[in-house]
């Protein structure tokens, strides 16, 4: 009989020809679509206006931290019970579970960051038809309507949120399977206690009892319902050759949502597609389920390698959010009564007086689990991410490094290999912190070794790299090879470690090794162990400036159904359908505690996943995983990432160059020079595809490349305090021009430029052949300023900007300080001393301010050692001032150079330093462009200055 291995060989190679060939694309016929979920499609089924769900106001239980209320379906009159809590923050929480349920329901553990503290909730008022709550802050209520279910949140007269308003409120309560053992033992015992019924009973009647035996329209009645059952897949699944064996029945649950005065929803990544969601009337929903798709398409709502269920829907009144923890499958449908109207439409209801207001309904449907929502008020959008932040943390701070530059493709054959590319950026004058080793570094596909031959070395290869302060990542993807001579497989299956298959044993499936099990990360015991091997004296080779990258964790399996682990596969007590989208999510927190744990909780981790989930923000960045050389696929490399950014995973980027295909030069040059804007910055490739290291497409693209980069590392303090600010407060880096302009209808659906920061607006080229662009420059008293040229630009316009193929359109926000370094060395650890240069972009209307944020750029010491400084510009004074005096550190660099855009010429400049010395400045002045230069200030970049324009 032929082994597994032998069986599955034909497997492998047919999924790596299609792989390894540049031309395919996805294959959506491995995907499900809805109509194939059975569950969503049942739920999808449901009619709108028909809630079955009542409140029984009677059960409803009032304490300081909560309400209670018991649920009904008047249809099976199986009750639910809801939960309803205020928390801190302008948060209300929501569940829902069944009140009695055959087994427990699956909640989602270890997202949250802590039990999410509660304020007082207080009865307004009650009667037979509802109940009327108090939310505290600025009349807030909630308003519970009896029958049917309803529940509004209100401020004053506004409705800003419903719940079950277009009642599809639905929960599959678990129940016993009828052709079961149990249910055939059940109906025998009740056969029989009715034979003795009818024995002792005058009341017996044969001819009733044979007429009901023999009714036809009773029995095509059941035998219809049976067959509706079977068919919906409430049992059993079939998709393809994959059985699903469903043990616990249909366990689905489903709530609709209604946001009165909303036209723009955004977030629920990840997928291909615009920022702003679309509606999904005519097709199917949006698709949460981690997936390995090969070469996805762009523009619909397939699912893709990552899941996080949160919604932000945004007016120039508020902004609101919706975070549905459930890690199961979840599918949901977008509608809106504006959905096709043309502008002249909605400008004709405008002169009509057409009173309907705009409405977006949202309906979240997820395979298992339990209904836990929470509702964030805003109401700015930066009331929305500190909410969502104080659920599920924020954005791990990383080592300054891996702000800079990655180097990487599948694969660098050999250690002479990575020492001759490493060579090439210096001889060609490129930064780069990190270069990259993909799967084939292994000794055979396993992790935690190295090739014998071809990296024979690997301490040398990381000396010679931190000789000149730069870094390696190395991928250590969650199949494990199953090899008796494995170390690693023989302590996961000696510890019972593996996912076990519905019949209890060892899960296998087909990945790079080949046969391969997967450990179960949701144990916290695996996860521990899992984290050990990072130590130096486990992971044979590795040294500090090695660090970790976690590919293929959806988890992708080959020969499973859609490329993934079969639903029925067990984590203890739990089916692999309740828990799937977190796999990922707990493979890179184990990954970073190791990087950790490694250094004695010293040094901050580097980890780089593909598969994600809410909260996975806390353990490093994120990918938007196998895209193509295509142009489309730059342009929305842009949307997926400021998607990411709106739900707290601010550390995004794209393959540079696209991982499949080979990209013409303009559109690598083009890439480089939108990675280089963009939180993450790596270039990576397919192993098929040729060689393209920047200096490999002639002189004058090398040039531009290397232009691209040193612009990403003058930017470098910029950058690294964005993502200081992001960790501290949950702000994305990379975001939307809504997200500062939150009145500017203009601004709600661009999504072909951006803001890092506050400070920075992006305009990319990702047009092929382009001669210019059109970017829109928000704010009616702003001014932006051109950080190439200085020209200066009003805000609220369409302008034109002509471009070359060297063009990055970079504008600076008149009001701010941006500080930099321009001196660009071969990485970010060789400019640690350099000094600063301040550009100080004025408005009239406003004070200039900006921030100075330095430490150690490596470890967890900045909780208490760092500079952080205010640099604020008003009334032709420039000063710094210590935003953190009791923090401790020092820094070597000083500032060097001061540029003010948008000046007048001073007579002279005088600079006073913190020991109260006075000194006269050197400066220039272009009349033509405003632009007052100070040189050589000299000042130490930690202390208290000012500068006196006179």
């Amino acid at each position: 009989m032929a082994t597994f291995t032998e069986r599955m060989a034909p497997v492998l190679v047919l999924w790596l020809a299609v792989s390894l060939s540049g031309t395919w694309a996805v294959d959506k016929g491995n995907f499900k679509t809805c109509d194939q979920s059975s569950f969503c499609k049942r739920q999808r089924a449901l009619k709108p206006g028909e809630s079955p769900y009542r409140a029984l106001l009677e059960t409803m239980e009032l304490t300081n931290t909560r309400l209670t209320l018991q649920l009904i379906n008047d249809n099976n009159k199986v009750r639910l019970l809801l939960e309803l809590y205020r928390l801190q923050g302008n948060i209300t929480r929501v569940k829902i579970n069944e009140l009695k349920p055959l087994k427990l329901r699956y909640e989602v553990p270890d997202v949250l960051i802590r039990d999410p503290p509660t304020e007082p909730l207080s009865l307004l008022s009650q009667d037979e038809n509802g109940v009327v709550l108090s939310l505290g802050a600025e009349s807030q209520r909630v308003i519970v309507s009896a029958r049917p279910f309803r529940l509004d949140i209100m401020e004053g007269r506004e409705v800003l949120m419903s719940l079950n308003s277009r009642g599809l409120l639905a929960f599959e309560h678990l129940r016993m399977r009828k052709d079961t053992f149990s249910y055939k033992v059940t109906s025998t015992v009740a056969s029989v206690w009715d034979n003795i019924k009818r024995v002792f009973s005058s009341q017996a009647d044969p001819e009733a009892e044979k007429k009901e035996e023999t009714d036809p329209a009773k029995q095509a009645e059941t035998a219809k319902e049976e067959e509706e059952k079977v068919e919906d897949g409430m049992w059993e699944e079939t998709f393809k050759s994959h059985s699903d064996s469903k043990p616990n029945g249909p366990s689905a649950v489903s709530l609709d949502f209604s946001l009165p005065g909303v036209e723009h929803v955004y977030g629920i990544p990840e997928h291909a597609d615009t920022l702003r969601l679309k509606t999904t009337e005519n097709g199917d929903p949006y698709r949460l389920y981690n997936l390995d798709v090969f070469q996805y398409e762009l523009y619909n709502p397939m699912a893709l390698y990552g899941a996080v269920p949160v919604m932000l829907a945004h007016n120039a009144q508020r902004t609101t959010g919706i975070f549905w923890l459930n890690a199961a499958e979840t599918w949901v449908d977008i509608s809106s009564n504006t959905a096709g109207k043309t502008v002249f439409g909605k400008m004709l209801d405008y002169v009509q007086g057409s009173s309907e207001t705009p409405q977006t309904d949202v309906r979240w449907i997820s395979e298992s689990g339990i209904i836990d929502v929470f509702i964030m008020l805003g109401p700015t959008p930066k009331d929305v991410f500190a909410q969502y932040a104080s659920l599920t943390g924020t954005q791990a701070f990383p080592p300054l490094a891996a702000v800079g530059y990655h180097q990487c493709r599948w694969n660098y054959n050999d250690q002479e290999d990575v020492t001759s590319v490493d060579a090439g950026f210096d001889e060609h004058d490129i930064p780069y912190d990190y270069i990259w080793l993909d799967i084939e570094h292994t000794d055979g596909k396993r992790y935690f070794t190295w090739d014998p031959h071809k990296f024979a070395s690997p301490k040398e290869m990381l000396q010679g790299l931190m000789d000149k302060k730069r870094k390696m990542v190395a991928i250590v993807d969650p199949h494990i090879k199953v090899d008796t001579n494995y170390k690693i497989h023989n302590e996961i299956r000696s510890r019972s470690f593996y996912i076990k298959n519905k019949d209890g044993g060892d899960y296998e499936g087909w990945c790079w090794p080949g046969s391969a099990g997967y450990p179960d990360f949701t144990r916290a015991d695996m996860r521990d162990w899992w984290a050990s091997m990072f130590a130096y004296d486990q992971y044979e080779g590795s040294m500090e400036n090695l660090y970790t990258w976690n590919d293929m964790n959806e988890p992708s399996v080959f020969n499973g159904p859609e490329v993934t682990m079969h639903k029925d596969a067990l984590h203890g007590a739990w089916e692999h359908r309740d828990v799937h989208n977190l796999y990922g999510f707990y493979v890179q927190m184990a990954t970073a505690e190791g990087l950790i744990q490694r250094s004695g909780g010293v040094e901050r981790p580097f980890v780089l996943t593909r598969a994600f989930f809410a909260g996975s923000q806390r353990y490093g960045a994120v990918w938007t995983g196998d895209n193509a050389a295509e142009w489309d696929h730059l342009k929305v490399s842009i949307p997926m990432c400021l998607s990411l950014g709106l739900v707290g995973i601010s550390f995004c980027g794209a393959d540079v160059g696209g991982f499949f295909k080979s990209p013409s030069t303009e559109l690598l040059v083009r890439w480089y020079q939108t990675g280089a804007y963009q939180p993450f910055f790596r270039a990576h490739a397919h192993l098929d595809t040729p060689r393209r290291e920047p200096w490999l497409f002639g002189p004058e693209n090398t040039a531009l490349i290397r232009e691209a980069v040193r612009q990403r590392y003058t930017l470098l303090p910029y950058w690294y305090q964005q993502f200081y600010h992001a960790h501290r407060t949950g702000q994305p880096i990379m975001r939307p021009l809504w997200v500062e302009y939150p009145e500017d209808p203009a601004t709600f659906a661009l999504d072909d430029e951006f803001l890092i920061g506050r400070d920075l607006l992006v305009h990319p080229v990702t047009e092929e052949g382009a001669r210019g662009v059109t970017a829109y420059l928000p704010g009616k008293d702003e001014v932006w300023f051109d950080v190439h040229t200085f020209q200066k630009h009003n805000g609220a316009q369409n302008l034109y900007i002509p471009v070359t193929i060297s063009s990055i359109p970079v504008f600076q926000r008149g009001g701010s300080i941006i500080p930099r370094k321009i001196r660009v060395r071969r990485s970010s650890s060789c400019m640690m001393h350099d000094p600063y240069t301040l550009y100080v972009a004025l408005n009239p209307q406003r004070t200039a301010e900006g921030e100075l944020y330095i430490d150690d750029g490596h470890t967890f010491n900045y909780e208490k050692e760092f500079i952080h400084r205010r640099l604020s510009f008003a009334n032709n004074l420039l000063s710094s001032v210590n935003l953190a005096p009791d923090a401790q550190f020092s820094t070597r660099s000083w500032i060097e150079r001061i540029v003010i855009l948008g000046a007048s010429k001073p007579s002279k400049v005088i600079l006073k330093t913190d020991d109260g010395q006075e000194s006269q400045l050197e400066f220039d002045f272009d009349s033509s462009m405003s632009v007052l230069t100070l040189r050589k200030p000299g000042m130490n970049a930690g202390v208290d200055w000012n500068v006196m324009l006179q």
